[in-house]
């Protein structure tokens, strides 16, 4: 997985690419954990994101959980396969997506 990392004016978009599972969710943990300091929006780009774990959904619930006390969050260009996964694990009412 690859992870591009724009701010601009408190508005942090992290686009990923590639598969965010048990071997990559620590990678964006860590980019999260340095990207949120001082953010007030968070936007995930996941146009060309391949594939999501359960690993990967804790890494996101995270961020939300981060996100409710300090702005909003959103999730942006999913596919089909890993809107199925929200669907069926119920993230689809924690997580904006667009």
């Amino acid at each position: 997985m690859t992870i591009k990392q724009t701010n601009e004016n408190g508005k942090v978009t992290l686009a990923l690419s590639g598969r965010l599972d048990t071997v990559t969710a620590p990678e964006l943990e860590a980019a999260l954990d340095a990207a949120l300091d001082g953010a007030n929006e968070l936007c995930f780009d996941f146009n060309e994101l391949e594939y999501i774990s359960s690993a990967g959904l804790r890494v996101l619930l995270k961020a939300q959980k981060i996100m409710n006390s300090k702005g909003k969050m959103k999730i942006t260009g999913v596919n089909e396969t890993i809107m199925e996964v929200f669907d069926i694990t119920g993230f689809v009412d924690i997580l904006t997506i667009e």
